[in-house]
């Protein structure tokens, strides 16, 4: 495998071809800092194209998933330090790409959300592929209390929840709990307690790793490709991703595996 990067916001544990990535600046509520955001980017460039890692998690340390962002970089860089309206404009499309790189990602990402995760935080939620939450953690939107639009995390959270949902939310910066969100369908699982939560993610896993590799690459090409062509061009896409699985090494095994009555030979026991 890929070295992993040395960070010092998050903390790294790769176990059973699976990479928990786990924000540590509890003491700053484990906001989008410019630390924990390099931290994330440079975790997922390690790991994109590297066999070993079959799926993420995100999560927070502290009992907190994240406040959003920086509010005190904000503050003294843009609106209070040399920055203009240039940067502010740059600093914003970085966010943007930010994002785009959790939900566009190769792999499976989970997020598992505990505490409270709140503007940017929620967005980041949103951008992941199953999201678990507690019964008590809390959620808002609430940029538009701070007097700016949560400009780059409305697609996110419009895919997730729908754009009935995602207008309610966001224009009246509704907070909610881990149970509303689940109600909404921004939440995949509803966990009541920490072993449940564990028990949760171990599932997911398994489920997951029960997948080809490369099958669940092309599936993920596959959703995002929904976002942004029209059906013409989706059909020789879903075409193209289908054929080049279907003669591959991995799709021959998969078939040849169930033909044998055997699991496929990327399944490995893993822990719960």
């Amino acid at each position: 495998m890929n070295k992993l990067p040395k960070t010092s916001a998050t903390k790294l544990q790769l176990e059973d071809e699976w990479l928990t990535i786990s924000f540590n600046q509890p003491e700053k509520r484990n906001a989008l800092t410019e630390e924990l955001t390099k931290d994330i980017k440079e975790t997922f460039n390690a790991v994109r194209n590297d066999l070993s890692v079959r799926g993420v998690t995100m999560r927070g340390e502290g009992g907190i998933f994240c406040a959003g962002g920086d509010l005190k970089m904000f503050k003294t860089g843009f609106q209070g330090g040399e920055q203009g309206m240039e940067d502010v404009h740059k600093a914003s499309e970085a966010t943007g790409h930010f994002f785009d790189m959790i939900n566009s990602f190769p792999k499976p990402v989970i997020m598992l959300a505990e505490g409270a995760a709140m503007a940017g935080g929620l967005g980041m939620l949103c951008a992941g592929d199953v999201v678990v939450v507690t019964e008590d953690c809390k959620f808002a939107l609430t940029e538009t209390t701070l007097g700016i639009p949560p400009a780059q995390i409305a697609p996110f959270v419009a895919q997730r929840i729908g754009l009935s949902k995602a207008r309610r939310i966001m224009l009246t910066a509704a907070r909610f709990t881990g149970k509303e969100a689940f109600d909404m369908g921004l939440a995949d699982f509803l966990s009541h307690c920490d072993k449940e939560m564990e028990s949760l993610i171990g599932t997911i896993k398994k489920s997951v790793l029960m997948g080809g590799p490369d099958a669940l690459k092309a599936t993920k090409k596959m959703i995002e490709a929904v976002r942004v062509i029209d059906q013409k061009k989706m059909i020789p896409l879903a075409a193209d991703l289908f054929a080049d699985c279907l003669v591959s090494e991995e799709g021959k095994e998969g078939y040849s595996s169930f033909l044998e009555k055997r699991r496929p030979g990327w399944v490995k026991e893993v822990k719960s």
